[in-house]
């Protein structure tokens, strides 16, 4: 009995050549996809943190809780859409579309699985790849974060704007080390296309390979999904509830819709830069000939990207929300000049490997550099902290000086007689009735 051959793996030219249906039916698979993802995930998060805090969970709406999310968007559609009166209304309503669009434009380009029959047509899975699919990703999500800010501009709320703020900023710092983490995949693999990555990847994977820019995507996709730890521009404990305070109803829902698709989108770019894409494992790769063919890759993908969204979930129910100085100083101060010092030794390495050199002693070599410049960088920040993080003295209103903050923020030292011109009891405020009466 013959085998059939399985379908080659899809490549650039394989897209653009569909029927209008068949195209039509890819979008609407992925729209559908990312619905159902979306509440799946809710019911997900809400059990494994009840687990966690030794607690059920949701389990009254349909069988094991599972329709909760459908009744929390069905609660959401009919509560009342309330506007405050000072908003600037036609960028209030806009900035919740503007957040929830692009988060499902970025799924387009995420590839499934393989080249399959669909009603005869041979046709990759996946919805469209282009050159620079990649791009297309960090495009959409530089659009979304419009939506934050917008949102935060025009609801003429402190708390809303500073949400907006705190999310433009959290955005520029992760995107910029997110970029420069992909630049090593783009070494390796030759080509910013989805579907080149995941070919690339059919012996081993680029988590193996590049596993310092792997764990820095872990670490700036937690950053950009603006979740637990890194959730600054929603801090329920400092902003009420950040950008959207104002929100009810509607656009609430698409601002909580955008939150999980992006979950669910970065999950899945990770999977496809780093763990192969739709490849099966390599145990059951190497033992079973047809784990990469037919439809058997979309349950490998899945898999992976559960995986991913469940580590979402722990960290949220795992961490503590970090202060917003420790978070911008973790991507400006660390992962950027990580990220750069990484891709040009990754730079160095492909270049000697095509002149021929013994990459032996350059990753001994590489090794040694690296280990110095971390060793400086450890003592470089003991010093900073034992001059009290910087040292820097406060001048005061009377003429004095407060003395350094022992080590604490944003709370100033207890025993400071003047700080910031406030007069503790027993001192001197002649000064400060002088600076008030305008005599100075």
């Amino acid at each position: 009995m013959s085998v059939p051959l399985a379908a080659p793996d899809p490549t650039l030219q394989s897209f653009g050549q569909d029927p209008w249906w068949l195209i039509g039916g890819k979008v609407l698979a992925i729209f559908v996809f990312l619905v159902l993802t979306v509440l799946l995930s809710m019911w997900v998060e809400r059990r494994i943190i009840g687990r966690m805090q030794l607690r059920v969970g949701p389990n009254r709406a349909g069988p094991f809780g599972l329709l909760q999310g459908l009744a929390d968007g069905v609660k959401l559609a009919l509560k009342e859409d309330i506007v405050p009166r000072q908003v600037d209304k036609v960028v209030f309503v806009l900035a919740p579309v503007v957040s929830a669009v692009p988060a499902f434009v970025s799924f387009i380009i995420i590839p499934f699985g393989p080249t399959v029959s669909i009603f005869g047509h041979q046709t990759p899975l996946q919805g469209t790849d282009l050159p620079v699919a990649v791009l297309l990703v960090l495009a959409m999500a530089s659009m979304g974060a419009y939506g934050i800010v917008l949102a935060g501009w025009s609801s003429m709320s402190p708390y809303s704007l500073l949400g907006g703020l705190r999310s433009a900023a959290q955005i520029i710092s992760y995107e910029i080390a997110m970029g420069l983490s992909f630049v090593a995949v783009f070494l390796f693999a030759g080509t910013m296309s989805t579907t080149g990555i995941v070919n690339a990847q059919a012996d081993r994977w680029f988590a193996v390979m590049l596993l310092p820019s792997f764990l820095v995507y872990v670490v700036t996709m937690m950053g950009e999904s603006n979740r637990i730890p890194f959730d600054l521009p929603e801090g329920e404990g400092e902003l009420v509830g950040g950008f959207h305070t104002e929100y009810s109803s509607l656009k609430f829902a698409m601002f909580f819709l955008a939150e999980y698709i992006n979950l669910a989108t970065l999950s899945a770019l990770a999977t496809t830069l780093f763990l192969g894409g739709w490849r099966a494992p390599a145990p059951i790769s190497t033992v079973w000939e047809g784990a990469n063919s037919g439809w058997w890759p979309v349950l490998w993908f899945l898999a992976k990207l559960w995986l991913f969204i469940f580590f979402f979930v722990w960290l949220r129910g795992s961490l503590p929300r970090v202060r917003y100085d420790q978070l911008m100083k973790l991507g400006w101060k660390i992962l950027m000049p990580f990220s750069l010092g990484w891709i040009l030794l990754v730079a160095t390495i492909r270049g000697l490997r095509n002149e021929g050199h013994d990459m032996t002693q350059v990753a001994i070599w590489a090794a040694v550099v690296i280990g110095a410049v971390l060793l400086l960088s450890i003592a470089w920040d003991l010093v900073g902290r034992g001059r009290g993080d910087g040292g820097e003295i406060v001048p005061d209103l009377d003429g004095g000086a407060a003395p350094e903050a022992a080590g604490g923020f944003p709370v100033p030292p207890l025993d400071a007689p003047h700080y910031h011109g406030v007069a503790r009891e027993g001192a001197d405020v002649t000064a400060h009735k002088e600076v008030a009466s305008g005599s100075h």
